[in-house]
């Protein structure tokens, strides 16, 4: 079983694994293997806040933002609109 984050930011068990994995403090989401994420996670700092959504729709939806490291293209977007 697996804890992933609904879009509207609880939480609930799922037989299936998260796609995106996010930083609950910061609202921000992305790939499971995105190299930022990954060192963070290495470091011990991450893991606390670390949260995992379905899919990227739920992530959005939920508040969260692209990551400008593992989407860059979805980053700029986003940035593009935030403005």
């Amino acid at each position: 079983m697996y804890t992933l984050l609904g879009p509207d930011r609880n939480t609930y068990t799922s037989t299936t694994p998260g796609r995106y994995g996010g930083h609950r403090r910061n609202r921000i989401y992305g790939r499971l293997d995105c190299p930022s994420a990954l060192r963070a996670v290495a470091r011990g700092g991450y893991v606390d806040n670390r949260v995992f959504f379905a899919d990227e729709h739920t992530a959005i939806t939920a508040g969260f933002r692209p990551c400008a490291r593992c989407l860059p293209e979805k980053y700029k977007k986003w940035k593009e609109a935030a403005l």
